[in-house]
């Protein structure tokens, strides 16, 4: 079953470097469909807003309220960044959050792979990283139809593909 299925926070990113002189800061792993500009956040367990967001969807750069100097930011360094889940954005299909899959087990019809660790970022797309059964290393799952079959986060059960990832089935 999905470890975090249903969790009330969802995981925005993590404070990184101080950019500038003014308390705003890079993210590190950033969500950043859940950074917005007046996103109230928790951070080091106390919520305060998010009163400046620049930068690109890659490259995330935001300010929290009460934090308006470098020295500010740099305190920070390295806490994550939480959002309610109520209020995250709605997703599409097809879509889920990272803490949703993560804990998920990976299945090629009766074949079971692995677990979900994780979800990678990739320049071309996101991939799952799945801790192999066999304990063999991992097996990386890129989040394309043709490698993922079905996602059921109810039974907390991904179905893949192997033969496409060039598995010996």
């Amino acid at each position: 079953m999905a470890s975090d299925g249903g969790a009330a926070w969802l995981r925005a990113g993590r404070v990184g470097r101080p950019h500038g002189l003014d308390g705003s800061f890079h993210v590190s792993e950033p969500a950043p469909e859940l950074l917005a500009l007046g996103t109230r956040v928790v951070v080091m367990e106390r919520e305060v807003r998010i009163v400046r967001r620049a930068g690109t969807d890659r490259r995330v750069i935001v300010r929290l309220e009460g934090h308006d100097d470098r020295a500010a930011a740099e305190a920070l360094r390295g806490a994550e960044l939480l959002v309610a889940r109520a209020q995250a954005p709605e997703l599409g299909p097809d879509e889920w959050w990272a803490a949703d899959l993560e804990g998920c087990g990976v299945h090629d019809g009766p074949r079971e792979v692995g677990t979900v660790e994780r979800l990678l970022a990739l320049p071309s797309c996101e991939v799952l990283e799945v801790a192999r059964v066999d304990r063999s290393g991992t097996l990386l799952v890129p989040l394309v139809r043709d490698a993922v079959r079905e996602v059921d986060l109810e039974a907390g059960r991904i179905e893949i593909d192997l033969r496409f990832l060039g598995e010996d089935c």
